[in-house]
């Protein structure tokens, strides 16, 4: 079966082939040989740690195989609907039932130190009802939109009939630092702002009220403000 090209990025090449994904990190001409091969050895090594760290706390591809010497990770295929293109053919109680769940899972990831790094609805998949049914089957990550999780004070008891699942942690990595968290809600505030604009507000108020769930929320959202309103000053100068 051939492989087909689905994405191609800065850092890597994707391909598709029959229900796997292979991330293949490409060469840097401008970057001297041996120094680029350890370079993206490394980042590949990175991002599988981190992908199977994430595997045990929120929906991510499986990683089905590591391979260092051609510098790619094969992941199973999420059959599912990229957040960024399909969100607004969802009615809006249920775009805010989807972002609070994303709210949860950033939260379960940050509480972990997990930062994902490149937080947009481009690296994040909504799986409906019936793929949803059979990965809870085969593992339990369920979630109660109306409390918190198994950590902390908090305990999850309920499931809902989909998931997100999140993909690409190319840029990620592990940080205890307030900045790193608010970052990363940063990214995903402006890309709402940016792609589901009519109502980005409302959808990120439902992220909150989910990210609230982390034992952390009070002082990243804090400094998720300071974060903004650096940005806004660059704006104006």
């Amino acid at each position: 079966m051939e492989s087909k090209i689905i994405q191609i990025g800065a850092e890597a090449v994707i391909l598709k082939k029959g229900k796997i994904i292979i991330k293949r990190r490409v060469p840097k001409s401008y970057r001297l040989s041996e120094l680029d091969g350890k370079i993206r050895k490394l980042r590949t090594k990175s991002e599988s740690k981190l992908l199977e760290k994430a595997s045990k706390i929120i929906p991510v591809p499986k990683i089905l195989k590591v391979n260092e010497i051609k510098k790619e990770i094969i992941l199973e295929f999420i059959n599912g609907k990229k957040i960024s293109k399909h969100l607004d053919e969802f009615n809006l109680e249920k775009q805010k039932e989807i972002c609070k769940s994303i709210g949860i899972s950033i939260a379960k990831l940050h509480d972990e130190n997990i930062i994902h790094g490149d937080l947009t609805t481009s690296n994040i998949i909504y799986v409906g009802e019936k793929l949803a049914d059979k990965r809870n089957r085969e593992k339990s990550l369920t979630i109660n939109l109306s409390s918190g999780w198994e950590g902390g004070n908090k305990r999850a008891s309920a499931s809902q009939n989909f998931k997100v699942f999140f993909i690409d942690f190319g840029l990620g990595f592990i940080s205890r630092k307030i900045e790193d968290k608010a970052v990363d809600l940063h990214l995903l505030k402006e890309a709402l702002e940016a792609k589901h604009f009519k109502n980005w507000k409302v959808l990120f108020n439902s992220v909150i009220s989910g990210y609230k769930f982390s034992k952390n929320s009070g002082k990243i959202l804090a400094q998720l403000e300071k974060v903004e309103q650096r940005g806004r000053y660059k704006e104006k100068y």
